[in-house]
């Protein structure tokens, strides 16, 4: 039988899932650089409705990318907490990924499977999450881990694994220096906010 929402916990579910959008959303905003305002902006209102557009298209897209991974993750963390795991469940994950990838001509063996890792290590997470007593997403963080050391050692470990599908991506496209700027921003973004959670909650 399917898991459902309901069973593991509808609230809780959703309070973690908002917390990641919210967090891809910080990370965007983080990375675009606000453009001064020059005269143009005043003369032609249209400009900075296309730019305000242009920042929405942007953060849009990387919520949705930084996102399709998670919600594989917290469903297998569901599942696992119902005591639904197994092959299907993994089999559903591996061809979610390759359909996903395939849409974005990002296609790789190697991609796919650092993708994998990175969901392996998330579910493993978001099971904490589920687990744990709370109704804020930091309060679920300090009692699922319990000690700054320990939520330090997830950061560098979920660091590790998107750093390599970061790699992977660079690779399928030949090292493309706008990109991988754009990469470096975004790790730079994701790590000051993971510092930020680190500091609030421990």
């Amino acid at each position: 039988m399917p898991w459902s929402k309901g069973s593991v916990g509808m609230d809780k579910y959703d309070l973690i899932m908002d917390a990641e959008q919210q967090f891809a959303r910080e990370v965007t905003l983080g990375v675009i650089v606000t453009r001064p305002l020059t005269a143009w902006h005043y003369l032609i209102p249209g400009f900075f409705i296309i730019d305000f557009l242009r920042r929405g298209s942007a953060i849009r897209q990387y919520t949705q990318h930084f996102m399709f991974p998670r919600k594989l993750a917290i469903n297998v963390a569901a599942a696992e907490q119902q005591g639904q795991i197994g092959q299907s469940v993994s089999t559903d994950s591996i061809d979610s990924v390759k359909s996903w990838l395939e849409s974005l001509n990002l296609y790789s063996p190697e991609l796919v499977q650092a993708h994998l890792v990175l969901i392996d290590i998330l579910s493993a997470h978001y099971l904490k999450l589920l687990t744990a007593e709370g109704d804020t997403f930091n309060l679920l963080i300090e009692r699922a881990y319990q000690a700054r050391g320990h939520f330090e050692e997830f950061i560098e470990t979920i660091t590790a694994a998107e750093n390599e599908v970061d790699r992977q991506v660079m690779d399928l496209l030949g090292g493309n220096p706008k990109v991988q700027e754009k990469m470096v921003a975004e790790q730079q973004q994701i790590a000051k906010r993971r510092q930020k959670i680190l500091d609030e909650v421990f």
